[in-house]
């Protein structure tokens, strides 16, 4: 395959580990923590899609404080110190630690790298910085130009209206396999990161140009 004009990564699950804030507060929740973590993100998730559906939205920021405060309701946790501390953590994930080595070895390299996220503008900017990737992007694209959330086929288009190029120019990577999937049939060439075992979903077995254990794989599969 030819080079891509660019490397474009999922932000939230791909490069940020999202349950890095409830990490953080784990002592706290004791032996709720994974389940009001894994509730949060599901939430979160559930919500963009609907108000996509709807035609309504609100951005990320609101969201994932709207999918907190239902998370905690399910568990009975009423805390408005911890809610504010999981907030603030939020804006402060922390980066895997195969992201920074990764978007290194792609920028030697000399492609181009950026984020394509359902992430409001502001949240990203203080995530990246906070992870330290802010100085490995070309560019940070968010949904919230456009008020619709992934996989909306034109929130893909940010991507290559950055890059001026046609869809199969972009390389794009995703640890949501519903995220992959929509990239996939936007016609970007995907490259599907599961870092843990799982069943291929919405056929991304065949419409993903690879299946990656770990972002190290990723430069060699691009650009070899």
């Amino acid at each position: 395959m030819s080079v891509p004009a660019a490397v474009v990564f999922d932000a939230y699950g791909t490069l940020l580990d999202v349950h890095a804030a409830v990490a953080r507060h784990a002592a706290r929740l004791g032996a709720r923590a994974a389940t009001l973590s894994a509730a949060w993100r599901a939430k979160q998730l559930e919500y963009s899609w609907i108000l996509s559906q709807a035609g309504d939205y609100a951005d990320f920021q609101e969201l994932t404080a709207r999918a907190l405060d239902t998370a905690m309701a399910a568990q009975g946790i009423a805390d408005a110190a911890l809610r504010g501390d999981l907030l603030a953590a939020y804006q402060r994930l922390d980066a895997f630690a195969d992201a920074a080595p990764a978007l290194e070895a792609l920028r030697r390299r000399g492609l181009a790298t950026a984020i394509l996220s359902n992430g409001a503008p502001g949240m990203l900017a203080a995530a990246v910085e906070a992870a330290g990737l802010a100085g490995l992007l070309d560019a940070v694209l968010s949904v919230d130009a456009l008020r619709v959330y992934k996989p909306a086929p034109r929130v893909y288009a940010l991507a290559t209206a950055r890059f001026d190029c046609a869809p199969g120019r972009i390389a794009f990577v995703s640890a949501n396999a519903w995220d992959a999937y929509g990239a996939a049939r936007f016609g970007f060439r995907v490259h599907w990161l599961c870092r843990t075992a799982q069943p291929a979903e919405y056929g991304l077995d065949r419409l993903a140009a690879s299946r990656l254990a770990s972002l190290a794989e990723l430069p060699d599969r691009i650009a070899p």
